[in-house]
C-alpha cells in the first residue's frame, strides 16, 4: 500500500509512441514526490488506429474519431483504477486527476492553429467519480503559444539546482528539453528538439514487426550513413529557435522515405543512422541554446536505449549525461507526474504554462475542469 501525504492527485499521459498510458500518484506537501506509478499497455486494438490517425496525410472519418476518443477515455479511466486498485487507495482520497489524453495531431503554427487531443474526460470524471482536468493544450495555443512543452514547471520545481546549469532531456517520441539556468532569477527555456524515438520506433515496426528497438541493440548492429544523415540534419525545423514544437506531423515515416529518395541502404543500416540522427540533433540543440550547461539529466522511455545514451553522451562531451533517477526522479513517469501538476495548478487557479518556453502571450491557467461524481 501507497505511502500517502496530505494532497493526492493523479497524472495521466500517453505520448507519441502510444504504446503505454503511464499514471502518476502525486503527493504535495507542497513539493511534489512519485507516491507510485503504473505503465498500463495500451489497448493492442486501439494503438493502430490511433497511429493511422496521427499519420501525415490521415483520413479523417468522424464516426473513427468520436469512437477513438470514447474509447480512450475508458482506456485512461481503466488505467488510473488499476492504479488505485493495485495501491487500495479509495478514489475519494483524490483531490483531482490530470489527463492529458493522446495527441492525434498538434498544429500550432498554422494561420487557425490548433491541436487535438483524444481521451473524453467526461468518461474518465464518470468512471472513475474522481474531478478530471482535461484539454491542457488549446489555452496556451489560444494564447498565440506552441503548447508544449508543458513540463518545464514542473522540471523547474523538482530539478533545479542553484549550484549548476542543467538540461532536462526528455526522450519520449519526440525529444525536448528544459534549459534550468542555476539563477533562480533567470528565465527558463525549452522546445522540442526532433525525433527520439518515433522514427526508430516506426522503422522498426515496419521491418521487423516489432514496434520498439530494445536497448538499440538492432541499431547497434548497423553502420551509419553519414551522407543520409547529414541530409536529414538538414531538415528546416532543426534549424528553427524556440519557441517550437513538433511530432508525427513532421517527423513520420512518410518523411523518412522522402530522406531516403529511394536509395537502397540496408534496413538495419536505416535504423542506426536514425538513432545517430536523434542524438546529434539533440546534443547540437544543447550546445546551441544551452552553451553554459554543466549536467545532462534524461528522462522519457529513450532513458531505457543504452545505444541511444551513449550516443548521447559521446555527442555531449564534456558535459557528464545521467538519468533524473541520479536525483531521485523516476525517468518513466516525469511527464505524468507533470500532468499531476497540472491538475494541481487548475485547481489552485495558478497557471500552466511557461510563457518565455511555448512563446504564449503570458501565464495562462490551463485546463477545464470536469467534477466527479
Amino acid at each position: 500500500m501507497a505511502r500517502l501525504g496530505s494532497e493526492l492527485y493523479l497524472g495521466l499521459i500517453s505520448g507519441t509512441s502510444a504504446d503505454a498510458i503511464d499514471v502518476a500518484l502525486v503527493s504535495f506537501d507542497p513539493q511534489p514526490r512519485l507516491v507510485a506509478a503504473l505503465a498500463a499497455p495500451y489497448p493492442p486494438a486501439l494503438r493502430p488506429r490511433v497511429l493511422a490517425l496521427a499519420r501525415e496525410k490521415a483520413e479523417i472519418n468522424l464516426d473513427e474519431l468520436g469512437s477513438l476518443d470514447t474509447e480512450l477515455g475508458h482506456a485512461f479511466a481503466d488505467a488510473a483504477l488499476a492504479l488505485l486498485e493495485r495501491e487500495q487507495v479509495s478514489p475519494d482520497a483524490i483531490r483531482a486527476l490530470g489527463s492529458h489524453g493522446q495527441t492525434v495531431r498538434h498544429k500550432p503554427t498554422l494561420a487557425a492553429p490548433y491541436t487535438l487531443q483524444l481521451g473524453d474526460p467526461n468518461i474518465i470524471a464518470e468512471r472513475t467519480g474522481i474531478t478530471t482536468v482535461g484539454d491542457f493544450r488549446r489555452r496556451d495555443v489560444a494564447a498565440g503559444g506552441q503548447a508544449a512543452p508543458l513540463v518545464p514547471g514542473l522540471h523547474a520545481a523538482l530539478l533545479s539546482d542553484p549550484e549548476q546549469n542543467r538540461v532536462v532531456l526528455n526522450l519520449g517520441g519526440i525529444a525536448n528539453i528544459t534549459v534550468l539556468p542555476r539563477d533562480p532569477g533567470a528565465s527558463l527555456a525549452g522546445f522540442d528538439t526532433g525525433p527520439a524515438n518515433c522514427l526508430m520506433d516506426g522503422w522498426s515496426l515496419m521491418q521487423r514487426g516489432v514496434g520498439c528497438d530494445v536497448g538499440g541493440e538492432w541499431a547497434a548492429q548497423g553502420v551509419i550513413d553519414e551522407a543520409l544523415l547529414a541530409q536529414m540534419l538538414d531538415e528546416p525545423y532543426f534549424r528553427q529557435t524556440g519557441p517550437k514544437s513538433s511530432g508525427r506531423e513532421v517527423f513520420n515515416l512518410d518523411w523518412l522515405k522522402r530522406q531516403l529518395g529511394g536509395r537502397e541502404i540496408a534496413a538495419v543500416d536505416v535504423q542506426a543512422t536514425l538513432l545517430a540522427l536523434s542524438a546529434r540533433s539533440v546534443a547540437a540543440a544543447i550546445h546551441r541554446d544551452a552553451p553554459a550547461v554543466q549536467q545532462v539529466l534524461i528522462c522519457g522511455g529513450g532513458v531505457h536505449n543504452g545505444n541511444l545514451v551513449r550516443a548521447l553522451a559521446e555527442s555531449l562531451k564534456p558535459v557528464p549525461v545521467s538519468s533524473t533517477a541520479s536525483c531521485g526522479i523516476d525517468p518513466d513517469y516525469v511527464e505524468a507526474m507533470a500532468f499531476a501538476w497540472l491538475a494541481r495548478q487548475r485547481m489552485l487557479g495558478l497557471p500552466g504554462n511557461r510563457a518565455e518556453v511555448t512563446g504564449a502571450r503570458g501565464p495562462r491557467v490551463l485546463g477545464a475542469i470536469y467534477f466527479g461524481t
